[in-house]
């Protein structure tokens, strides 16, 4: 993880940095849209198969922090898909909420999109709740892969 983090920051530095638009409703312009088929196209389809795929792709995303201690696994899905969403389809500043069955609940804030050489990358935080009270929040940065998944860079 910590390779993956200086990579970035190196191309970070080579490249320099310029902000996406995000007025095709994505947050990437350019990126494959949630209809294209692609990787997490079905997201909000139910789909077991998709929601497996979100959270290989998503590598355990900022809830494998603690702030994902006594999570269920489907409160550890629920989790991930939120934070997909927030990265793939919310613009910056807006909160993606989730809701677990057992008292667990969160919401994801991503920051406006940015570009790293050819990638789009987002900043984004994952705050979780229990019996409204918060748990802990943590923070990391994702960028977008070819295939439409996000690699998480904490």
């Amino acid at each position: 993880m910590t390779f993956r983090l200086m990579v970035a920051m190196a191309l970070l530095a080579v490249s320099g940095c310029s902000t996406v638009g995000e007025s095709s409703g994505t947050a990437a312009a350019g990126s494959a849209s949630a209809g294209s088929g692609g990787l997490f196209g079905r997201i909000g389809g139910g789909s077991g198969a998709t929601s497996a795929s979100i959270v290989a792709a998503m590598d355990g995303g900022l809830i494998k922090t603690s702030i994902g201690t006594g999570l269920s696994a489907e409160e550890r899905t629920a989790a991930l898909e939120a934070e997909y969403r927030a990265l793939e389809y919310t613009p910056g500043g807006q909160k993606v909420n989730w809701q677990g069955a057992s008292g667990h609940s969160g919401e994801v804030v991503a920051a406006q999109a940015y570009r790293v050489g050819s990638q789009d990358c987002r900043q984004y935080s994952h705050t979780v709740f229990q019996g409204g009270g918060p748990v802990g929040t943590a923070r990391g940065t994702a960028c977008r892969n070819p295939d439409g998944s996000w690699t998480p860079l904490t």
